[in-house]
């Protein structure tokens, strides 16, 4: 499909700079069927029936943002890196900020700026340098060691919407993380999850909803726009997920009875999408995904999904144009961007229902 049909003009003002206190007065458009509805996320329990499922992404986002100091004989240069994906004990693939500062056999040193790692210092080598700002960063440590020394000098990785307008603040370590949030591997947080709350997970209990987890570590490239001008050529970055033997057991037992499957963001629907089989059953995974959703393919496990307002021209749009109609979707952004709704990952929510024959 051509890519310039999820367009759309987003304004800069519209993209949130700090998330809903408390994290559940998120405002929730629903779309359905019956067109849209304004609610908060709090509403969610009445939406939803006795019986359904709600499945959640548990991955932890890692402090995945490093200043780092480029060395090269005497002189010096000031880079950036959001690690996304890991290759092995010691290496990293990472988007590097700028780039063009950077040439293979590079030394970079991390701590410059004054934060100390226990461990002692923590360097790396440039071995790659990729397309689009990516390079391959080969470190001093490894395993453990490397894990603990990216935790005490790095920051949580918040998009460059963010990021690029305002300064980190220490709340930001504790907000752009889901309150479940329990293996690490992630280097962006599954953002739909940050709205949900302690005095939200009693009330849908209450309402006999029920919560299950699966694992995706999100990776930076699910964010990236698509730059070609035709979504077949688009190659989505591979991440790696797990689902339970348990938790594929619950979902179709669930399912037996009646219940709906609601993911809980879109990197939740693609591992249940990627485990299911042709029947729609869930069953165990755990390997890397690299599905690339947009309209025309068929859904096999999910009935909702609850997930943020996205970016034009990303492939989650795309992904959410898929699940409820292109048309549907274009007026939904409409309908959100005149009604005030606030945009990615500190945004608002929406609810969505699967369309007729999608």
């Amino acid at each position: 499909m051509r890519t310039d049909l999820f367009d759309f003009e987003l304004p800069d003002d519209r993209v949130a700079l700090e998330p809903a206190h408390p994290r559940d007065d998120a405002r929730l458009l629903v779309v359905d069927a019956g067109g849209f509805a304004d609610r908060i996320v709090r509403d969610l329990p009445d939406l939803l029936r006795p019986g359904d499922t709600l499945i959640f992404n548990d991955t932890r986002v890692i402090r995945a943002a490093l200043a780092g100091e480029r060395v090269r004989g005497e002189a010096s240069a000031r880079v950036t890196f959001n690690l996304h994906k890991r290759v092995d004990a010691s290496r990293w693939r990472a988007f590097a900020r700028p780039a063009k500062r950077l040439a293979v056999g590079d030394r970079v040193r991390f701590g410059h700026d004054g934060r100390v790692c226990f461990l002692g210092t923590l360097d790396a080598t440039i071995t790659e340098i990729g397309s689009e700002g990516e390079v391959e960063l080969s470190f001093s440590m490894h395993s453990a060691y490397l894990d603990e020394a990216i935790d005490a000098l790095g920051d949580p990785p918040l998009p460059p919407y963010i990021a690029g307008k305002r300064d980190l603040c220490p709340e930001d370590a504790e907000r752009y993380q889901t309150i479940y949030a329990r293996r690490e591997g992630a280097v962006a947080a599954p953002t739909a999850g940050l709205h949900f709350t302690e005095r939200l997970f009693e009330a849908l209990d209450a309402r006999g909803i029920a919560r299950l987890f699966v694992t995706l570590h999100v990776g930076a490239g699910t964010f990236l726009p698509v730059k070609v001008d035709d979504t077949a050529q688009h190659r989505m970055h591979a991440e790696w997920g797990e689902v339970s033997a348990e938790t594929a057991e619950a979902v179709n037992r669930a399912r037996a009875k009646g219940g709906r499957v609601i993911a809980v963001g879109t990197t939740c629907l693609r591992l249940l999408e990627t485990a299911a089989d042709d029947n729609g059953s869930i069953m165990p995974y755990n390997g890397e995904t690299r599905l690339f959703i947009t309209p025309g393919y068929r859904f096999k496990a999910v009935d909702l999904l609850v997930t943020n307002f996205h970016l034009p021209r990303s492939t989650l749009f795309m992904l959410v144009a898929a699940f409820s109609g292109l048309e549907t979707m274009q007026r939904a952004y409409t309908h959100a961007l005149g009604s005030g709704y606030r945009f990615y990952s500190y945004g608002d929510a929406c609810l969505l229902q699967r369309a007729p024959g999608s």
